[in-house]
């Protein structure tokens, strides 16, 4: 068996074309931020030019979203890579090494692409909303330098991470760990710099009546969306990344030729999708505080946003995390098939299964109906007599927090799968664990009920108390297996590859799923500004000044999906295309054989 080195020897390694391209990207910015805001006079430029044959909003709402999937794959990725690497320093293990190489390699593929789509958003807000683009300018034009510096650093953190992989390797490891941390910081600080451009435009701050900047850029950036949406992103990045990295896994599984390379690629994926769903256990929490903040800076932004003409998109949101929810469960029991001794565990799925359908239920269930007349006589309004109570938040957030309390056992019960525990106190352990699942589930069903007896203001703040319960039953229940299953007795090792293949399938269906998330979500946060570039602030006059239907949206948002997914596949196959013309040319794979057992989990 070949070692690590050796593996990445012959494994696919990234043109260093890349790098010019995002050093081009950066040169542009940098001359782009240069150029003076008194040149651009508004009274002799148009403050709009059209886009041909699409118009300007769907040019740069197509190359927004596009850059943002890919950068958001770039931002994620490194994070858990970097973890990884160091749970393979820390045990010595090469094959975290290799996994987390490969991640790495997997932004690269993505890099470039990023730099080059930065770059045509930019020229397309210059040339078609110069009017915009200028009044941006005048109040964060500091920022402008900060970002393209920390490009810069990041730029070429990253590629000394990757490139000296092997050469910072041994005693000198740790300096390879600090460069992958390192790149992280400049990656997450790149994020909050744009997300104060962002976010400004949703609920702008630190200016006066006429819309100029007082009180120093800062006071700009610190507005009432910037933290949420900072930790909104940042987590959903990294449930983004590990979706993307899974389908990366499945694709090689489903077209692996050994039984080598699959047990590989399905032990990536299920890294990929631990990671995945770990994060996403999370993310709603963080879409609580940023609503709650969106109500804060503007309640008819709020009341625009949940109960007026883009409350529909919720339902269509409420399906897509039913599905993230439930095929996340999914794959879970399939993999669970690969382990000796989870037979015990499997009488649990069908009534996980309920919980997660029933949830589902109550989450897609809308508060009025689209009916008819006639049909709304019958019912004595737009709200069913029954079903309309299921409509409310109350419903909503007790069901959401009980999905994600039967994900996280579903987690518990394969992460035991093949082991039994040798401590004298694993019954009282267990007892423990039990009670405390018990004990978040009543703390939340009650709140839930409750909600319905008390004013709306006091009913918001019930969701705290359901999410502090369902946390706080998960750090309870992992400080207890944790050390209740450590030096456990193995019932039979993992067999990696012989998972059933429609559970890649199911990865890839996550990540187009999550992909098509990010865009509606991207769309509701936009499109609750209406006919405002910056709300209250700068009005759009533009022929586009004008939210479109949900349809619209979606269809929009469909298009830009399948797209980023097409330039995804072609990466993905010449990533694939490269690594086998070598592994042929060598006469072996190059990779670590992946070893079975419970070392196998992350």
């Amino acid at each position: 068996m070949k070692g690590p080195g050796a593996a990445r020897a012959d494994a696919y390694v990234p043109a260093p074309r890349s790098l010019l391209v995002a050093l081009g990207f950066l040169g542009l910015l940098l001359v782009l931020a240069a150029l003076p805001v008194a040149a651009q006079d508004a009274t002799q430029e148009p403050a709009y030019r059209n886009f041909p044959l699409i118009g300007s909003r769907l040019a740069v709402w197509a190359v927004a979203q596009l850059h943002l999937n890919f950068a958001a794959f770039i931002l994620g990725v490194p994070i858990f890579a970097v973890i990884i690497e160091i749970i393979g320093w820390r045990t010595g293990e090469a094959r975290y090494d290799w996994l987390s190489h490969e991640f790495v390699k997997l932004t690269f593929a993505a890099f470039s692409t990023t730099a080059l789509l930065g770059a045509l958003l930019l020229f397309l807000f210059v040339g078609y909303y110069p009017k915009f683009w200028t009044y941006m300018t005048s109040i964060f034009f500091p920022t402008y330098w900060v970002y393209a510096l920390l490009f810069f650093a990041e730029t070429f953190t990253v590629y000394l991470w990757y490139y000296g992989w092997d050469w910072l390797g041994g005693s000198r490891k740790w300096i390879h760990v600090g460069l992958g941390v390192l790149s992280n910081l400049f990656g997450t600080a790149i994020l909050v710099v744009a997300n104060s451009w962002v976010t400004f435009m949703v609920s702008p701050a630190g200016i006066t009546e006429s819309g100029a900047l007082k009180g120093g850029v800062w006071a700009a950036i610190n507005n009432y969306t910037w933290m949420p949406i900072n930790i909104h992103r940042l987590i959903a990045n990294i449930v983004f990344g590990g979706t993307i990295a899974a389908a990366y896994a499945a694709f090689r599984f489903l077209s692996a030729k050994t039984d080598e390379e699959r047990a590989r690629y399905d032990w990536m994926g299920y890294v990929g999708n631990f990671v995945a769903v770990s994060a996403f256990i999370v993310l709603p929490f963080a879409g609580y505080y940023l609503g709650r903040e969106i109500y804060a800076f503007n309640q008819t932004m709020g009341i625009t946003m949940m109960g007026g003409f883009m409350s529909w998109l919720w339902i269509i949101q409420a399906i897509l995390i039913g599905v993230l929810f439930i095929g996340s469960n999914y794959y879970l029991w399939l993999g669970m098939e690969r382990i000796p001794g989870s037979e015990r565990y499997r009488k649990y799925v069908p009534y996980m299964l309920m919980v997660l359908a029933a949830g589902f239920i109550v989450w897609a269930t809308p508060r009025s109906m689209v009916i008819t007349l006639e049909e709304a006589r019958a019912m004595g309004g737009t709200h069913h007599p029954v079903l309309g109570f299921l409509g409310v938040m109350s419903a909503k957030n007790t069901a959401v927090n009980l999905m994600i309390l039967t994900t996280f056992l579903s987690y518990i019960l394969y992460r035991r799968a093949n082991r039994l525990s040798t401590r004298s106190w694993v019954g009282t352990g267990m007892a423990v664990q039990w009670a405390a699942f018990g004990v978040a589930a009543t703390i939340v069903v009650f709140y839930g009920i409750y909600g319905y007896f008390v004013e709306s203001i006091v009913r918001i703040g019930f969701s705290v108390y359901q999410v502090l319960a369902v946390l706080g039953a998960i750090a309870v229940i992992m400080a207890i297996d944790i050390p209740m299953f450590r030096g456990a007795r193995s019932t039979g090792t993992i067999r990696w590859g012989t998972i059933a293949p429609r559970s890649q399938y199911v990865l890839i269906l996550l990540a187009v799923t999550f992909t098509w998330l990010m865009g509606l979500m991207g769309f509701a946060r936009s499109g609750i500004r209406q006919h405002w570039h910056v709300y209250g602030v700068m009005r759009d006059t533009s022929v586009d000044a004008v939210t479109p239907a949900l349809g619209y949206a979606a269809n929009m948002i469909t298009i830009v999906t399948m797209a980023f997914f097409a330039l995804v596949m072609f990466i993905f196959w010449l990533g694939g295309l490269a690594e086998r013309g070598k592994a042929e040319a060598n006469g072996h794979a190059a990779a670590p054989v992946i070893a079975g057992g419970s070392e196998g989990r992350p």
